[in-house]
């Protein structure tokens, strides 16, 4: 069985082609990435899209064995456009779960990826061509000064030990613009597979959100958060506003719901319900799927679709699910 987030069909197809013919659940999991990551999908996977500040596109990956809980992750990766092989080279060869930045690109291109190449592409720069002669609106800064400008930018230690209530009353020029979380400029694949052995693993790329700060770093490597998996009990994947989701591991908390007894469809909405209790604004989504391959999802904020393949199919379906909605099929 193979699911995704978002409609991502061929990254599916190629994802089940894989565990079709025989793959493990990591290998079929990285080709499904990896077609999704030379896709460009939605412009948000892999290289050509999600310029930060500086205008550079970064790769965030992870990839998880459920079978053993081995993790191997890059993040804020430079240079390298592979980002779920890197992810895969980072657990098959070293003890670490995570390397970061030019330190994880020089790791990757030593095991033989290749590079270093320019991760930018013709829209990418100018799409931040047009933010800079916008005054580098919207941006992810806040309670600094100056507003409405590219910086460089300082805190106001007046205000740096607010309460976020207090936070919300300071006057407007010291606010900044957050960017609108969208599928268009936040986005994630994340997909799980389970293998004609019943083996469970889960994988996720993203080159992260639009405009973010460099350095940035979102869930998309984070594992609990952006994807987790256990073949004692199943998986999850979560796409949207990483910056709020890594702070929940939502995906943690849906595979441990599951494994307490509760269905994939219950796990899924109290997952996105915890995060949306504190910010009620919040946009994002999971899918969940238990080891018998009964899955659903939830969403928050916008409405998700996630695409799954079975034996029972002819093809990968795309499901749609609806804020405070979900979808729970087999």
């Amino acid at each position: 069985m193979v699911v995704s987030t978002w409609p991502f069909v061929e990254a599916v197809r190629t994802a089940w082609r894989a565990v079709d013919s025989g793959f493990s659940a990591v290998d079929a999991v990285v080709e499904g990435c990896s077609a999704c990551e030379e896709l460009r999908c939605d412009g948000t996977v892999g290289p050509g899209g999600s310029p930060d500040e500086n205008g550079e596109t970064t790769i965030d990956a992870l990839v998880m064995d459920g079978v053993t809980m081995e993790v191997g992750a890059v993040a804020a990766m430079r240079y390298v456009k592979d980002g779920i092989k890197a992810a895969r080279l980072v657990m098959q060869h070293t003890g670490h779960t995570l390397l970061v930045g030019e330190k994880a690109s020089a790791f990757a291109i030593s095991m033989g990826l290749p590079g270093p190449t320019n991760l930018s592409s013709t829209e990418s720069t100018e799409k931040w061509i047009k933010w800079k002669q916008n005054h580098c609106q919207p941006n992810f800064w806040k309670n600094v000064q100056p507003v409405n400008s590219c910086g460089p930018y300082h805190g106001k230690k007046d205000y740096s030990h607010r309460t976020c209530f207090e936070a919300s009353l300071l006057p407007e020029k010291f606010k900044s613009s957050l960017p609108r979380v969208g599928v268009n400029n936040h986005d994630t694949i994340s997909m799980a597979v389970i293998n004609k052995l019943g083996h469970i693993a889960v994988g996720t790329s993203t080159n992260g959100a639009t405009f973010k700060i460099p350095g940035r770093v979102g869930d998309g490597p984070i594992p609990g958060s952006s994807s987790y998996a256990d073949d004692e009990v199943g998986a999850c994947g979560a796409t949207g506003d990483g910056d709020i989701m890594m702070r929940f591991l939502p995906c943690y908390q849906v595979v441990e719901s599951m494994r307490l007894g509760m269905e994939p469809k219950l796990a899924a909405k109290d997952a996105i319900r915890r995060i949306a209790r504190k910010f009620p604004d919040f946009v994002g989504a999971v899918f969940a799927m238990n080891k018998n391959g009964v899955h659903a999802a939830a969403c928050s904020g916008w409405t998700f679709q996630y695409s799954v393949r079975s034996p029972e199919m002819d093809d990968v379906k795309v499901f749609t699910v609806y804020p405070d909605s979900t979808i729970n099929s087999k």
